[in-house]
């Protein structure tokens, strides 16, 4: 019998900057039709070969095939006309550009007198649009867009172009449902459109997957059939050892007579409607729901970045009106939010690592009105460790760094800033599981220290696992509350889905 072609190949490719090695004789082999997975935890190497197999860099050694020709491109649009097309976690959508702008670059529609036509440009989108379930209004500016729809309209950008190969890098990292893009996905493989798949949700690499490719440190550790290996397989080969147990026990019930550090009542703003929440010293509270529930509008609003028409907010028992994060911050309680998008909205990507974290503390570590970077460095070091952040990244380019470790100095800097209450939304979207514990464990301190903590999750198990309290967001307005016993996936799934808290439809289906 003879044996397929891949479909793509990359073998013994390195790719170095300077004195810093990326990727160290990496193999991956793709076959025809295969929906294939890339592993590893942050900084393993994956961001990377990405790039290389994109155009966006080229290997310094190794070789490259698409189809057992060589492929060498020299940029992202010429990787695209040779069949490979990729749809990035770092989204490479232009904001102040349109939809339709977007799914049309690098050339959009022309008309007769050959100039740029915005109506053919639309239309063309439109049919893209409806073609792949999308609906999305192909006027509409790409910043305006949530990031989910901002990842939906990357991921359907890159299906558009008809690819050999396509690559997507974390695409549910911001998608709270996944059928849409699976039955996608699913569809292109039958066609013949092999996919490389990165994630770090591994139950959803086994609904979509048939072989694992595993990097760490750079290094390709090896290709595993995903029916044969174990999770305890796969995380040992990610990280060097065997999954630790202690790392997802569920927090104990906040003791109700602890001091109450923020308290919403009624509040109405945005997508919100007639939200009320109690948060208390030592707590951690969990916030749940289907994606555009109004769990982002409620965030903002706590720290002034949407506009609260009717309600309260009441920090340490007396009432605030929040204008800006840097009002939250200057609160009684301190209150210091860690965004969505953590590269648009939360790290200056030309700073060191270390200024980054020192940003709330620069009036603390001035010396005589000015700010060195030793002293920044002094700063950020000291309580590095509480976040497992290496201490050799606070001297490196913030925007050179894995999204883990990115997302790991965003956390220092919230708990650096003196904040006793931290409001968390996705903290751990798209990083692998051993950044996920860092933080994890960083979170339970911090409430253990007297810290109260909110935040929004995607993935319920870690808010069966972190929280002590979970309200369920439905419509806009809380459609449940559990704790204790009663904080399990299925009944928070059913409060999810509408059914709520007060009704026998709900009961019956969560008893």
């Amino acid at each position: 019998m003879v044996e397929a072609v891949p479909a793509l190949e990359a073998v013994s490719v390195s790719k170095s900057y300077g004195a810093t090695v990326a990727l160290q004789d990496v193999s991956i082999t793709i076959l025809p039709g295969e929906v294939h997975a890339l592993l590893g935890e942050n900084g393993a190497g994956k961001s990377t070969l990405v790039k290389l197999l994109s155009g966006v860099v080229r290997p310094n050694a190794g070789r490259m095939t698409i189809h057992g020709v060589a492929y060498q491109p020299d940029g992202i649009v010429d990787a695209r006309r040779q069949g490979i097309a990729t749809a990035f976690q770092e989204l490479s959508l232009v904001p102040n550009l349109t939809v339709a702008q977007n799914l049309a670059l690098p050339r959009q529609e022309r008309g007769a007198l050959g100039l740029v036509s915005s109506a053919r440009t639309e239309a063309k989108a439109s049919e893209t649009l409806d073609a792949f379930g999308l609906a999305l209004d192909p006027a509409q500016l790409v910043s305006d867009l949530t990031l989910a729809e901002k990842q939906r309209l990357e991921i359907v950008r890159a299906m558009s172009c008809n690819p050999k190969v396509l690559i997507l890098d974390e695409p549910t990292a911001a998608l709270a449902e996944v059928d849409w893009l699976f039955g996608l996905l699913r569809d292109i493989a039958r066609r013949g459109t092999s996919i490389l798949y990165i994630s770090h949700r591994l139950a959803e690499v086994r609904m979509l997957c048939q072989r694992a490719t595993v990097l760490r440190n750079g290094s390709s550790i090896g290709t595993v059939s995903l029916k044969e290996a174990t999770d305890d397989d796969i995380f040992a080969m990610m990280v060097g050892h065997s999954r630790e147990s202690g790392a997802s026990a569920t927090r104990e019930a906040v003791d109700l007579a602890s001091p109450m550090v923020l308290k919403l009542d009624r509040m109405v703003a945005g997508g919100i409607r007639d939200v009320s929440l109690e948060l208390r010293k030592g707590e951690i509270l969990g916030i749940a729901g289907l994606e555009g529930q109004g769990q982002r509008d409620l965030f903002r609003a706590v720290v002034g970045l949407q506009k609260i028409t009717s309600g309260q907010i009441n920090v340490d028992g007396a009432p605030r009106t929040i204008t800006s994060p840097h009002r939250a911050l200057k609160t009684g309680s301190g209150i210091a939010f860690v965004p969505e998008e953590r590269k648009t909205e939360g790290i200056f990507t030309s700073l060191s690592t270390a200024a980054n974290i020192a940003l709330p503390m620069l009036s603390r570590i001035s010396v005589l009105g000015g700010i060195w970077d030793a002293l920044e460095r002094r700063a950020a070091a000291a309580n590095a460790d509480f976040v497992d952040l290496n201490p050799r990244y606070l001297g490196f380019r913030i925007g050179e760094l894995s999204g883990g470790n990115q997302q790991k100095a965003l956390l220092l800097r919230a708990i650096d800033s003196g904040a006793r209450t931290l409001l968390l939304y996705d903290p751990t979207r798209g990083v692998d599981v051993g950044t996920k514990e860092a933080i994890y464990g960083a979170i339970r301190d911090f409430a253990a220290r007297g810290g109260a903590v909110l935040f929004y999750s995607s993935e319920l198990p870690e808010i069966t696992h972190l929280a002590s309290r979970c309200l369920v967001l439905y419509g806009g307005r809380v459609q449940a509350e559990f704790s204790g016993e009663n904080l399990v996936e299925r009944k928070i799934v059913a409060a999810m889905t509408g059914y709520g808290s007060g009704n026998a439809e709900y009961k019956s289906k969560v008893a």
